[in-house]
């Protein structure tokens, strides 16, 4: 599959499960994978994924502006870079994120993310 159109796919599905069912992202981490999450370091699946259901709102909305994506090693690994908007369910205005995604590759053929790195943009 094509680089970018795998980018895309991957933050499609990413960020539609991060909006509908944050328990849902628990299959797309390892136990070796980490998250910086503005600033804060997390390892592992369930630590990561009990990070995201502790964010102070239940409802949010991602709208995506931009993907950019690099191979990266020799093992078929990917980076992702993504910018956009957070909506958040009764505030007037979005909060733009920025955020980094390294994909490995799985023996099954599917990809986990090793590394995410998530930041808010203030301007």
């Amino acid at each position: 599959m094509d680089p970018d159109a795998l980018a895309k796919a991957f933050v499609e599905h990413y960020y539609t499960t991060f909006d509908a069912n944050r328990v849902g992202l628990s299959n797309l981490y390892q136990e070796g994978s980490m998250l910086t999450f503005e600033g804060q370091k997390i390892q592992g699946s369930q630590n990561i994924v009990a990070k995201l259901n502790s964010l102070p709102f239940q409802q949010c909305q991602h709208s995506i502006t931009t993907v950019d994506c690099q191979p990266s090693g020799v093992n078929g690994g990917m980076l992702v870079f993504v910018s956009g908007n957070l909506q958040l369910a009764g505030e007037q205005h979005a909060l733009r994120f920025s955020q980094m995604f390294h994909l490995m590759p799985t023996p099954q053929g599917s990809y986990y993310v090793l590394n995410d790195i998530f930041r808010l943009n203030y301007a």
